[in-house]
């Protein structure tokens, strides 16, 4: 299953599937076993303690980190991490075509600082996909402006505060077209009068029907957009459902631990 071109039948309107999903760094088993999938236009949102191994899933989806075992599905292109071998251009080829199917927005902004906001956004499109540089300036343009910064086109990433840019990640993230988008923390590392910002431009985009997978504390946020809720611990998914039940109707003890303490840290 290295290679899996399928029809449009085997993923039905799924959009993601991970079947599991094992990664260890050293002597530290960081996924256990990781199964989920997700509907085309949903967003599904991983919550848990640190260290539970949800960063470690998006970068798992995205092959940034690449799993040890298992196998992950994006739209129509699969990987099994199983039998993919180590190295060499065959693993290269099926991870280049699996990472091409997502994109990502990190906590820290990770934006190029010697090149405008413009050239940030271009920089997927026409130095990756070598699409056309009009077509791709006119784009990113579009991008910017869904997310308020068509002012800031030519200024520097030194120049926007904290949440402008990760205003810009986000529209980094989507000019590659993307089949799902990442969101690991986006606003873990701003001020909190900056939060705001970010999440409506985040709940604007589930509200257009992108297909995200969100890693977020704001556990308030959580509950308005989440189509699903999966609960890490050590590893492994304790407990899943909708949003009412995960966040609202806890089953798990340590899924109510958890939100006791997020939500009522008194």
């Amino acid at each position: 299953m290295t290679d899996i071109q399928q029809t449009p039948a085997d993923m039905g309107d799924l959009r993601v599937r991970a079947i599991g999903i094992e990664k260890s760094f050293g002597d530290n088993h960081v996924l256990r076993g990781i199964d989920f999938e997700a509907a085309a236009g949903t967003t599904t949102v991983l919550i848990g303690p640190s260290g539970s191994g949800k960063t470690t899933i998006l970068r798992s989806l995205n092959v940034l980190d690449r799993p040890d075992r298992g196998t992950v599905q994006i739209d129509h292109v699969a990987v099994d991490f199983t039998t993919l071998p180590p190295k060499g251009g065959v693993a290269r080829q099926q991870i280049a075509k699996l990472r091409a199917q997502s994109g990502m927005v990190f906590q820290s902004h990770n934006l190029f600082p010697h090149k405008t906001v413009l050239e940030n956004v271009l920089e997927g499109p026409v130095q990756v996909q070598k699409r056309p540089q009009e077509e791709a300036v006119a784009e990113a343009r579009d991008l910017l402006e869904q997310v308020g910064l068509s002012a800031k086109a030519d200024q520097y990433p030194f120049q926007l505060s904290g949440g402008q840019q990760q205003r810009v990640g986000i529209a980094r993230a989507l000019a590659l077209k993307p089949r799902v988008v990442l969101f690991d923390e986006p606003t873990s590392a701003l001020d909190p009068e900056l939060v705001g910002e970010v999440l409506s431009v985040i709940k604007d985009l589930v509200t257009e029907g992108w297909t995200t997978v969100l890693v977020t504390h704001e556990i308030r946020f959580a509950e308005q957009v989440a189509d699903q809720v999966l609960f890490l611990d050590g590893g492994v998914v304790v407990e899943r459902g909708t949003s009412a039940q995960v966040i609202g109707d806890p089953q798990e003890d340590r899924t109510k631990q958890f939100l006791t303490r997020i939500l009522d840290p008194a």
